[in-house]
């Protein structure tokens, strides 16, 4: 793979690890209502699940500490008198929810303290609302809570409208009116504006206090359904939805444009829609398929979302919700969680992980992001102000304290980067010293006959390229003197063997240098060679660059007939052998280490 470019990102080896299935919520009724909704929603302590239920509609609340078998009758949040579409959780208030139906209602409830599915009472008791909010004249398809003011619903009706709620005062002072029927919503991280797609293929941003439309343009081209999401405190928002053939699409949107930045982006063929969810403090995308099992995650970054990575499974998936951020397991390295529906029966978490050893807090990969606390009243959001809620700093958590809140611009101080070291200039022929005395030595195999030859010639070229024509320049062969042998034996040109031999001295490093060998890995040369015609005749050269290249053709020569000779030499030793003396067996083996030292 050379020449890959790898995009840098902290969150690029994220991988989705799914849970065994006996810590799973299991034995559920999950709804079958066809109505586009995610059916699950998920807060710091419950989940809420859009339940399968005779004699009106209901839905059911399961604490996320009693994972396994639920009980077969469990209490639901009973009220409607249609099925359930939709639900929210309040999220400055982890026990306040809000459902919408087929009736035409939006409820909100409170759940009990205490409150959990395993109870000793043969029937148990439903919970009741708190509110009924009353206004639509259709079914109600999405509820969505305000993310920066406290109380503020919306609420997206089949009679072409959204209206905006105060819980508390149990009215709705604002209302969107659409063209047709409204498929998802998303605020953006202020509560000021609200984006919203329509069966009628449009993208309307609106000022919601103004009630009117801020833009409206074109979106996705496909008859099927369309999502949005807003990514948090960017000033943009991301779409999926179809092309005219039914291929699955990603968008970009600027508010303002009609044309998403960057043009579609095809994901693949399946007919079910993507259900996006942002985190916004990571800038992370992902993407959960309506009827496969696959969640794939992205990065946004430069104005465009960078593929990560994507979680498979073989089993299916209706409905996905995600945990807040602020509910996320930080020793673990968990960047998001996710819920999703398997065969309408059990809820499976999805732990997105960031793989690390490190048994401290990992600041980088946890900026700080949004709390639990307003920004705003409702009186404030209705009376025109906007802000961004408090965010809270992860590693007060880490530490196992209460949240420490930071201002809601509070922006990580960038990590220290090691200075990169200036890059070294390799020196040109121009500039480059006279031999360097005694470079740093890297050890490696013995060197070959090829990597002589090769480190010669290399030495040959940089005598050319250096040499400036001066007559005085010495050469850089030097005088070597002839080690002292400790035992006789004979020359290569000696044609019978004999059978005094003793272990060869291993030449200094000064003296391989000087004879053009690999200076990387210094290697024993046999007396024999330094006793060579070719040895001698370099002691006696002073001429200059052409005698140097002499004497080294001359040394080739002698190396080759040395090598030749001596393979001869233990060859034949080989087949007079026979049963053989342990002084010739001492020979044979001297002779295979020097040939194989030259070699």
């Amino acid at each position: 793979m050379a020449g890959r470019f790898v995009r840098s990102s902290k969150y690029r080896h994220v991988f989705g690890k799914p849970t065994r299935k006996e810590f799973c919520y299991d034995n559920l009724r999950v709804s079958r209502n066809a109505w586009d909704t995610n059916l699950i929603k998920a807060n710091p302590e419950f989940l809420s699940v859009n339940w399968e239920a005779s004699g009106g509609g209901a839905f059911a609340v399961i604490p996320l500490s009693e994972r396994g078998k639920i009980p077969d009758q469990v209490p639901l949040f009973r009220g409607h008198t249609a099925v359930v579409t939709d639900t929210d959780w309040n999220p400055f208030n982890d026990h306040i929810v809000a459902s919408a139906s087929d009736d035409g209602k939006v409820m909100i409830w409170q759940v009990p303290q205490g409150f959990s599915l395993f109870t000793d009472a043969e029937e148990p008791a439903d919970v009741s609302p708190i509110a009924k909010l009353t206004g639509h004249t259709r079914k109600v398809g999405q509820v969505l809570f305000n993310p920066a003011a406290d109380n503020i619903l919306a609420s997206a009706s089949g009679d072409l409208s959204i209206k905006l709620w105060d819980i508390t005062a149990g009215s709705a002072p604002l209302a969107l009116k659409h063209s047709d029927i409204v498929q998802s919503l998303s605020w953006n991280a202020s509560g000021s504006l609200l984006v919203t797609t329509s069966r009628d293929k449009k993208l309307r941003v609106w000022d919601v206090r103004q009630q009117r439309p801020a833009h409206e343009g074109p979106g996705h081209e496909g008859a099927k359904n369309s999502r949005v999401v807003w990514l948090g405190e960017q000033n943009r928002f991301a779409t999926t939805g179809f092309s005219k053939m039914s291929d699955r699409q990603l968008a970009l949107w600027e508010p303002g444009n009609n044309s998403p930045v960057g043009g579609f982006t095809t994901l693949d063929s399946i007919s079910g829609v993507c259900m996006p969810f942002w985190d916004d403090s990571c800038n992370c995308l992902y993407l959960a398929g309506k009827g496969d099992g696959n969640i794939r995650y992205f990065e946004y970054e430069n104005d465009k979302f960078e593929f990560l990575s994507e979680y498979k499974s073989v089993d299916p998936q209706r409905g996905v919700a995600f945990l807040p951020k602020r509910a996320v397991n930080v020793h673990e390295n968990e960047v998001m969680r996710a819920f999703k529906t398997v065969n309408d029966s059990y809820i499976e978490p999805i732990s997105f992980t960031v793989p690390r050893r490190a048994e401290t807090f990992q600041s980088d990969i946890f900026p700080p992001a949004t709390g639990g606390k307003a920004a705003l009243s409702a009186d404030e959001w209705f009376g025109g102000k906007s802000a961004l809620p408090p965010k809270i700093d992860f590693e007060s958590i880490y530490e196992g304290n209460a949240p420490v809140e930071v201002a809601s611009d509070y922006k990580p101080p960038a990590a220290a980067v090691a200075p990169t070291p200036a890059p070294v200039e390799k020196p040109t022929p121009a500039k480059a010293p006279e031999p360097v005395s005694s470079p740093a030595v890297s050890r490696g195999p013995t060197p070959s006959y090829k990597d002589q030859n090769r480190s010669m010639a290399a030495m040959a070229d940089k005598f050319n390229d250096e040499d400036d024509g001066s007559d005085n320049e010495s050469s850089s062969f030097e005088e070597v003197s002839k080690p002292t042998p400790r035992g006789s034996r004979p020359v290569a040109s000696q044609p019978a063997p004999t059978r005094t031999s003793t272990a060869q001295s291993p030449k200094p490093a000064s003296q391989v240098k000087s004879t053009g060998l690999d200076e990387r890995a210094p290697a024993p040369i046999p007396t024999a060679v330094a006793t060579g015609s070719g040895l001698a005749a370099a002691k006696t050269s002073d001429s200059g660059v052409e005698g140097s290249l002499e004497q080294i053709k001359e040394i080739l020569e002698q190396q080759t007939r040395l090598i030749t000779s001596l393979t001869s030499e233990v060859e034949s030793l080989k087949k007079r052998l026979g049963s053989g003396s342990q002084d010739q067996s001492e020979r044979i083996r001297q002779l295979e280490l020097e040939l194989e030292s030259l070699r």
